[in-house]
């Protein structure tokens, strides 16, 4: 398989690191066909494929591709975009999906932090579930706090390592 680039790959090789990569994402939640989507696009040279690329490569329906790039897209871990002169849309990874997907996880930590604080209210802070309550929102709060202070240091780190925009697939 030749990639655009040039680069010849052994697609073996290539199929069989999207599998492994997609049982890892899978291992930690992310269900199976949205991993091997994410998994191809991540192993591909320009980081996006059009539908029929993806189920060619993951031999999968099109409407697996379609729910999975569904799903991909609402976490923003792809986005979708159109093929120049053309109706196909192709769907892309950027450099900086992991990015998006932890700042996409700050917004559900926000919304459980006030779940949490109308609990400890409801409760009773002096209660041992208002406790309990108050202890798991201490630590969204600090885990919040940290992750913010994490990104700053990747953007720094990122902008060291690949300068203004992360190489394939920036945004």
């Amino acid at each position: 398989m030749a990639e655009p680039s040039g680069t010849v790959r052994d697609l073996e090789a290539v199929s069989r690191f999207v599998e492994h990569f997609a049982a890892q994402l899978v291992e930690a939640g992310l269900p199976r066909m949205p991993a091997r989507v994410f998994a191809a696009l991540l192993a591909s040279d320009t980081g996006a494929m059009t539908s029929a690329e993806l189920g060619e490569r993951l031999r999968i329906s099109p409407a697996a591709v379609s729910g999975a790039v569904r799903y991909l897209a609402r976490q923003h871990m792809v986005s979708r975009e159109r093929e120049p002169g053309s109706r196909r849309e192709r769907y892309r990874v950027h450099g900086d999906q992991w990015y998006e997907a932890l700042t996409n996880r700050e917004a559900v930590i926000r919304r459980w932090e006030g779940a949490l604080r109308e609990g400890i209210a409801s409760l009773g802070g002096d209660t041992p579930a208002g406790r309990r309550l108050a202890e798991t929102l201490a630590f969204f709060e600090f885990v919040e706090k940290e992750v913010e202070a994490i990104m700053e240091r990747w953007r720094t780190h990122r902008e060291e390592l690949f300068g203004g925009g992360g190489g394939i697939g920036k945004r």
